[in-house]
């Protein structure tokens, strides 16, 4: 099938049609980055050619030689049969518009947090300065990096638990000179004793015991522990809630992502006045949380965290 594909495509619009047809008939799943076959399967055969990731239309109709349609017609086979995520395979993600290295060592980049992140967080700061900020649970560095990128004036702590994950974000540091970055091996709060942070921003693990054993095929390339958090996605960010008091400043704040997560969290702490935070395509699981807010409802919020595990 590929050497006929190769005889019959010709310019980087063949190949990018042929692709998106490719993965809709063998039903993939898009949720890394992209979330449709069209945009991904252009992410690939511009990765391969090394051409810029915003080309424009006018360069479609180019030719590709024979040796770079088996390239990218040789990904769009792996992307078929292995199931991996487009971003494992070129080795890139964007996020924020900055270029991130990506692979099986941490999720691929993908929070809704980077439109925050270019809108400077606002209204939800509200005009507050920032002077030290933490991205816990950092995986590849993406959201500290970005913070770092966009606030050079900002001091941001990046914090993760995952020896592999805190390498890679090493790796995008340097990629994107971010000097005013620093990464720290924590177990949430655990190793941060001592620091305070005018605003915590957090994309922690959140999806559910059940949700995790039925993602599908592409999810299971991710590590587990940056998606599994237990039957209702909340031992984690429960234990944030708690802790993130001792690390914020009295007027601090609070961004946190739980996804799907949040009718659970609606439901246990129903008197704590999260402002869930829309997105340019509606809600999407992150919200907002005043230091003040929680240092009120501490009691309940160690309650329910001391439970779990």
């Amino acid at each position: 099938m590929t050497a006929e594909a190769a005889a019959e495509l010709h310019t980087i619009i063949d190949l990018i049609r042929y692709g998106t047809s490719r993965f809709n008939a063998a039903g993939l799943t898009f949720g890394h980055s992209y979330d449709n076959a069209l945009d991904e399967a252009t992410q690939l055969v511009l990765h391969t050619l090394h051409l810029p990731h915003d080309l424009g239309p006018a360069y479609g109709q180019a030719r590709l030689l024979a040796s770079e349609k088996e390239q990218v017609l040789g990904l769009f086979e792996r992307r078929i049969n292995e199931r991996l995520p487009a971003a494992y395979l070129t080795g890139e993600a964007w996020f924020a518009g900055l270029s991130f290295k990506s692979d099986a060592r941490a999720l691929v980049p993908r929070s809704p947090i980077a439109e925050l992140i270019e809108t400077g967080f606002e209204p939800w700061l509200a005009g507050r300065e920032v002077n030290r900020a933490l991205d816990l649970c950092t995986g590849s560095g993406c959201i500290a990096i970005a913070m770092g990128h966009y606030y050079p004036h900002w001091q941001v702590d990046g914090a993760d638990l995952s020896d592999d994950a805190l390498a890679l974000a090493a790796e995008n540091k340097a990629r994107l000179d971010a000097h005013n970055v620093t990464l720290l091996k924590s177990d949430l709060f655990d190793s941060l004793t001592g620091r305070h942070y005018d605003l915590i921003v957090t994309n922690p693990p959140y999806v559910t015991n059940d949700e995790t054993d039925a993602l599908p095929h592409e999810y299971s390339h991710e590590p587990d522990m940056a998606l599994r958090a237990g039957n209702d996605g909340l031992d984690l960010v429960l234990k944030i809630l708690r802790d993130a008091p001792i690390h914020l400043h009295e007027d601090g704040l609070l961004i946190c992502e739980v996804g799907e997560s949040e009718q659970h969290l609606v439901k246990l702490l129903p008197e704590v006045d999260f402002a869930w935070i829309e997105f340019k395509v509606g809600q999407m699981g992150i919200f907002a949380v005043e230091c003040r807010e929680l240092i009120a409802h501490s009691a309940r919020i160690t309650e329910l965290a001391n439970a779990r595990p």
